[in-house]
């Protein structure tokens, strides 16, 4: 009995501190660590590349497109047309960058994959959705849907004539301002996004100045080229249409390495260089067309007085689609026809030509990572400047392009 009074406070008292040591004590909160975000952590890189053949079922290998892809005709082989990386993002709330290269330009028919630049440009929001925004750089002109719409997105190799004839790659080095309201940068990037073969956000309305001797050319005169457009994406009975009205005008200079030796030229090598174009897309759902057309007055090669003059220009064109789901693939058949008659104040002489040209073809996308077209052209073009008098070819071939985006 008495071992039993001295054991049991003994048992309690383990019992007790037993206890207390199952209870677990909690934790002390720590300090929120804040991250450290650096300007770098928001920019992204993608790419895409393009690899061509032009020479199947060839009937004339005198026809040519300079502009258009230099594997054309005589001599052409396989061909890298594009090898671009982009690297852009949101680096403040205000500020926007991007930079893309590309690694396969063509310098001539004998010098191919060059690295040159393409776009570097910042865009400074002036409010917190960036409705306004002023974009500094080296940048696409807002001229034509097609010259707006990525080449890694357009359907037809590539852009036609009568539009692109208004610029070499499609940029300059420019200041310009563009305003959209949010849900139409929205409703811009989801034309992209959904596979629709959008332009992407270039604004409802887009106006500035830019020096007018196209991409990585210095500046040759005193005065700087305007431009504006004015377009407006909207939705009607399931189909989403867009019109737009744009416009440019300036002086051009042709730089002495430009023209052949007897040429005769302004006594400043300056010309009038003004453009007006109308647009009108709707977007394949699943049926979609594009309808572009323009004149103006630039600088052509009159083989007549063997000199450049001022003349009128004219041209456009209008293509047919249609977007066809299974399952995870896509196929887009499409024919486009185009015209067009006036100079590339770009090229040797200010090349003066008279084309007309028609083409039907099919892209299919296995997965978005790949594409594959096959297009075949029925052309005829009259293209002649110092060098090349009288010439005008006409042909038929089958082109072949393999696309890999990343």
């Amino acid at each position: 009995m008495r071992k039993a009074r001295i054991l049991l406070p003994i048992v309690f008292a383990c019992t007790l501190m037993a206890a207390n040591a199952q209870v677990p004590t909690e934790p002390k909160p720590e300090a929120p660590v804040e991250k450290k975000t650096n300007w770098y952590d928001n920019l992204h890189i993608r790419g895409y590349m393009q690899f061509r053949y032009n020479r199947l079922l060839e009937t004339n290998d005198k026809l040519k497109c300079e502009q258009c892809d230099k594997s054309w005709g005589e001599d052409g082989g396989l061909f890298l047309r594009r090898m671009r990386v982009i690297l852009y993002g949101q680096i403040t709330k205000k500020i926007y960058f991007y930079l893309q290269p590309d690694f396969a330009s063509a310098a001539s028919s004998t010098s191919l994959q060059f690295a040159q630049l393409r776009d570097a440009y910042v865009d400074i929001g002036f409010d917190n959705d960036n409705e306004f925004r002023l974009r500094l750089g080296q940048s696409k002109i807002p001229y034509g849907f097609e010259i707006l719409q990525s080449s890694q997105n357009r359907l037809p190799l590539d852009r036609s004539d009568p539009l692109n004839s208004a610029f070499s790659n499609e940029r300059d080095l420019a200041a310009l301002f563009y305003w959209a309201p949010k849900e139409k940068r929205a409703m811009f990037s989801s034309l992209v996004k959904d596979g629709l073969k959008g332009s992407g956000d270039y604004g409802i309305v887009g106006f500035g100045v830019f020096n007018g001797q196209t991409a990585n050319k210095p500046e040759l005169n005193d005065n700087l080229h305007v431009v504006g457009r004015v377009t407006y994406p909207f939705e009607w009975k399931g189909q989403i249409f867009e019109p737009a009205i744009q416009g440019y005008t300036g002086k051009y200079t042709i730089a002495s390495d430009q023209k052949s030796a007897g040429v005769k030229v302004n006594s400043d090598a300056t010309y009038t260089d003004e453009r007006v174009a109308a647009s009108l897309v709707m977007y394949p759902k699943p049926f979609g067309f594009q309808v572009e057309y323009n004149v103006g007055r630039g600088p052509e090669y009159n083989k007549t007085t063997d000199s450049i003059e001022v003349q009128n220009l004219s041209g456009g064109y209008v293509m047919v689609n249609y977007k066809l789901d299974l399952n995870k693939m896509v196929l887009f058949p499409f024919a486009r026809y185009q015209v067009y008659d006036g100079g590339k104040k770009h090229e040797r002489d200010a090349r003066s030509y008279d084309v007309k040209e028609f083409e039907v073809g099919l892209e299919w996308q296995p997965n978005k990572t790949l594409e594959f077209v096959a297009m075949y052209t029925i052309s005829d073009r009259r293209f002649e400047d110092h060098q090349l008098q009288d010439n005008r070819q006409e042909g038929n071939l089958l082109r072949l392009q393999a696309q890999v985006n990343f």
